[in-house]
């Protein structure tokens, strides 16, 4: 559904992308994790139109995905960025209705049909009862799941994911993965988020892809990419890897964990 052939991208001389392959497959959660800088974000951003290429294609249904319309692409796609920020004074609700902004006619806004999904979305997040409340009093975890709920209220096949569960603690981290994994599994979506930990990775993403030196070095099940080898190759870095009540297990090995204290 969508795929990303030879792909170069730069921030100036410097190329972050560099060649970089790789096809996203409809349904599911697929993770893209590999070391700082290596270039998942500006993958996300490219696919989005956010980050010009000087090189190579990215297909949607294997149309050029510059040639979709804007309006017709946010239709498609919805993307969480790493921070999100909003005025003082706007609601929940309000956040919530500015994602069918896409769907409005010129001079309309949310129709009855419209309003159904905003409502279904606030209670997929757990946070039906709190339209009414400014976003930013919200806490950290309420206020992510309120940037969730407007991304699904987008309404979109697709959802990009820069760092979902960023800043948030462990409960919520573990919260909202289980929503998104809903939100691929249950719910048909393609969901593609960069993660910085291998374990979380493990446990919600049914896909990894890991990049390095601007390319999609291994992709591929979970279980398959995350490997010692692998996270060898990619994060320069020993660990063991081993199965516990059918999930991945990616623990640092001691001479690893020496190696990179030394360095």
């Amino acid at each position: 559904m969508l795929s990303a052939q030879d792909l170069v991208v730069s921030y100036g001389k410097l190329p972050v992308l560099n060649g970089l392959s790789v096809r996203f497959d409809a349904g599911g959660v697929t993770a893209l994790v590999g070391p700082n800088g290596c270039g998942k974000s500006t993958l996300l951003k490219s696919i989005l139109g956010l980050m010009p290429k000087s090189g190579g294609s990215i297909t949607l249904d294997d149309v050029p995905i510059e040639s979709i319309p804007r309006r017709k692409l946010a239709s498609r796609i919805a993307y969480l960025p790493q921070e999100n920020h909003c005025p003082d004074y706007i609601v929940l609700g309000e956040l919530i209705e500015l994602a069918g902004y896409a769907r409005y006619s010129l001079f309309g806004g949310p129709r009855a049909k419209d309003r159904a999904l905003f409502r279904d979305v606030l209670q997929t997040v757990g946070l039906a009862d709190m339209a009414h409340v400014p976003v930013n009093s919200l806490s950290g975890g309420q206020r992510q799941r309120a940037w969730i709920a407007m991304v699904l209220a987008q309404d979109a096949d697709i959802i990009l994911m820069d760092e979902p569960v960023n800043h948030l603690d462990m409960k919520y981290q573990y919260a909202v993965l289980d929503l998104v994994r809903t939100l691929g599994r249950d719910q048909g979506k393609t969901v593609i988020a960069v993660l910085h930990d291998l374990n979380l990775a493990s446990a919600f993403a049914d896909k990894v892809v890991m990049v390095s030196n601007g390319q999609a070095t291994f992709s591929g099940p979970t279980q398959e990419v995350i490997t010692p080898e692998n996270i060898r190759t990619v994060f320069d870095f020993e660990a063991d890897v081993f199965a516990r009540n059918g999930q991945i297990v990616c623990l640092p090995s001691r001479g690893g964990a020496l190696q990179a204290e030394a360095q």
